[in-house]
């Protein structure tokens, strides 16, 4: 079962933009697409921990701000020529505020 946590409303992320949230395991990215939808990451690139919420938003994906690299808001996936992944979350949208699922930040400290 998913325990929701409340942590911002839609319009204080712009569209095609991202916050970053800090949690007690480490800092989560959160993505705002032109069409509205939202994604939550480590807010780390795999290929040298560029942060992702300053990079650039095009649709589904993020352009990390150091290197370039392209990674998939939906799976985590780097698509790049070394390949690599960055953790997910569930995150939602409800009643325009964004919604975070506290039970898969907490499953951060298992990996």
């Amino acid at each position: 079962m998913n325990d929701w946590i409340d942590i911002a409303h839609l319009e204080d992320i712009p569209q095609r933009g991202a916050r970053m949230v800090k949690t007690l395991l480490g800092c989560v990215a959160v993505f705002r697409t032109a069409e509205d939808e939202v994604f939550a990451l480590d807010n780390a690139c795999p290929h040298k921990a560029g942060p992702l919420a300053e990079g650039i938003v095009h649709g589904k994906s993020v352009t990390c701000p150091l290197h370039n690299w392209v990674i998939a808001l939906d799976t985590g996936k780097a698509q790049g020529a070394d390949d690599g992944r960055v953790a997910t979350y569930p995150a939602r949208v409800e009643n325009g505020r964004i919604l975070l699922d506290r039970s898969a930040l907490r499953a951060r400290s298992a990996a």
